[in-house]
């Protein structure tokens, strides 16, 4: 049953998450910033308790002016009028606070806005069209007022001015004629407050009557909203800015992703194999674009292997499995124990190719679980080839060629004083398949009486490895095609079959991975005859 493909739907988003993050992460700043208009209203409370203080202290300076300067003597039981508004209209004139005095039976004496002592022209302006700053002033004051809603400034007593007003009138009269010193805020208008500050007048320690200060806070409203107005302007310019680098963020990062997302999902569905070219952009998602295209074009390169190799592999197996179904159907209508022999011999044959054919493909295909799973770590090649010619020398000592190992010394000395070895980084038991097939291959081109050289060393930042022959060599027009799959040039006389031509395949596929490089060439004598050949292996040296 084929199996369908999977489709990968992605929901359409008004706004991404990825740019609602980078949002979130500008705005967050922001916020502590407007968080500072709620501590503008710390400062106006600040500022209130300093003019209350400012107000007590003026209060007690005119109050004691009073006592010493506007009574009659010692056993006086009350102010005298006239030199109290003398005294009461040159303080007021440098303070220019609203100053009233009651008597102790709650009567109001004195109040110097019936002084004459300055005169408040108001002035009426004509309405006017709404520019920008008209615009900040709404929004601070709209601001100002959810900020007194928050911290229920509304709840104050309203101050109203009272015909014919007496101390009842005034809790802090009351108090101050009790001998205390009392203050209280009310609310004057939206804009501002006044404060009343209410203290005793006495006269060796009789209290005569009270005298209350009143002014109002505009001018700390002032300085507060100018403040407010302040930070509320940098937070929607800081806003705006926010909102600007957050678009170019999202557009510079969260629509690439979403394309590069969208290309991959185009891949995965069997689409076509196309990813967008950001490889200019010298940041991570350049880097991104590149690591995809090469993931791509590395996977298209090994889909069409793996295709390659089906077809291979069907091909190469047809030809036995014919000659395989030839010889049976031809068995039973052979009419001599001759013919049989030779077709039973046929089919042994075809039978031992098959099994080699089906083992080798099977090399080959866990040989490329193992190359993209296993982690590549140092391999001493000097050891290795060392290893592998001590080993065929020991097994193989009767039937093997003259088998010669020639490792070029190093400059580099280690501890004990020997020559360094040779490392690269690599899979030792796939580097060792590497060198075996290739002496593999050299014996089966050699006989018993030749000669075979293994050569090791260092060719600028690599490591050279070379296994000569004295066989037929290599036909020139075949230098490159002995790597491919199946392909077998085998010498003269040899049984047809006996090799699956997976061995050089082999060896330039592991090397490839390592990041090396494998080729072909032919020995020559001086007369330019062949004498065999020679193939070279070069692999990147391990960093020391």
């Amino acid at each position: 049953m084929k199996a369908k493909k999977k489709y990968i739907k992605r929901k359409r988003r008004l706004i991404s998450p990825l740019t609602s993050r980078i949002l979130a992460v500008n705005l967050f700043a922001l916020i502590f910033l407007g968080g500072g208009v709620l501590y503008v209203d710390q400062l106006q409370d600040t500022l209130l308790e300093s003019r209350i203080d400012e107000l007590v202290k003026d209060a007690k300076i005119m109050a004691g002016a009073l006592g010493e300067a506007a009574t009659g003597g010692a056993d006086t039981t009350e102010l005298m009028l006239d030199p109290a508004k003398n005294i009461l209209s040159r303080l007021v004139s440098v303070t220019n606070i609203r100053t009233r005095y009651f008597s102790i039976n709650n009567e109001l004496l004195i109040d110097s806005r019936d002084l004459a002592i300055s005169q408040v022209v108001v002035v009426d302006t004509m309405p006017k069209k709404l520019d920008l700053k008209d615009f900040w002033q709404i929004i601070n004051s709209e601001v100002g007022a959810l900020l007194d809603k928050i911290q229920k400034r509304d709840d104050l007593e309203i101050y109203r001015e009272v015909e014919d007003e007496t101390a009842a009138d005034y809790p802090e009269i009351l108090s101050a004629l009790e001998g205390d010193v009392s203050s209280k805020v009310r609310k004057l208008s939206k804009d501002s407050d006044i404060i009343t500050v209410a203290v005793p007048v006495q006269r060796f320690r009789r209290v005569l009557g009270a005298l209350m200060l009143s002014a109002d806070t505009r001018d700390i409203y002032t300085t507060v909203q100018d403040v407010r107005l302040t930070i509320i302007k940098f937070f929607f310019v800081s806003l705006f800015i926010t909102l600007l680098m957050s678009i170019f963020l999202a557009k510079t990062i969260v629509r690439p992703v979403l394309r590069l997302a969208h290309s991959a999902d185009n891949i995965s569905l069997g689409g076509k194999s196309y990813i967008p070219d950001l490889s200019s952009r010298n940041d991570e998602i350049g880097d991104l674009s590149r690591s995809l295209k090469e993931m791509t074009k590395t996977l298209a390169t090994q889909m069409d292997g793996v295709a390659s190799f089906a077809a291979d592999v069907s091909h190469e197996l047809k030809n036995p499995i014919t000659s395989l179904r030839s010889a049976i159907e031809t068995l039973e209508y052979a009419k001599t124990e001759e013919n049989r022999k030779k077709l039973r011999d046929i089919i042994s044959d075809d039978v031992r190719r098959l099994d080699r054919l089906i083992s080798d493909i099977s090399d080959v295909s866990r040989l490329d679980a193992q190359m993209s799973h296993a982690s590549m770590k140092k391999v001493n090649m000097t050891a290795l080839l060392e290893t592998l010619i001590d080993i065929y020398l020991t097994t193989q000592q009767k039937t093997l060629p003259h088998l010669h190992l020639d490792i070029k010394k190093r400059r580099f000395k280690t501890r004990d004083g020997k020559p360094a070895p040779y490392f690269v980084m690599g899979l030792d038991g796939q580097l060792g398949q590497v060198i075996r097939n290739l002496l593999d291959n050299a014996i089966s081109f050699s006989n018993q009486n030749s000669h075979i050289w293994v050569k090791l060393q260092r060719l600028n930042n690599m490591i050279e490895i070379v296994v000569e022959d004295e066989g037929v060599g290599i036909p020139q027009d075949k230098l490159d095609n002995i790597f491919d799959r199946f392909y077998s040039e085998r010498p003269k006389g040899e049984a047809f079959g006996k090799h699956s031509g997976l061995g050089l395949s082999i060896c330039k596929q592991v090397i490839d991975a390592h990041g090396g490089e494998i080729y072909a060439e032919n020995r020559y004598d001086k007369s330019k005859n062949i004498i065999g050949a020679h193939y070279v292996v070069l692999i990147p040296l391990a960093q020391e």
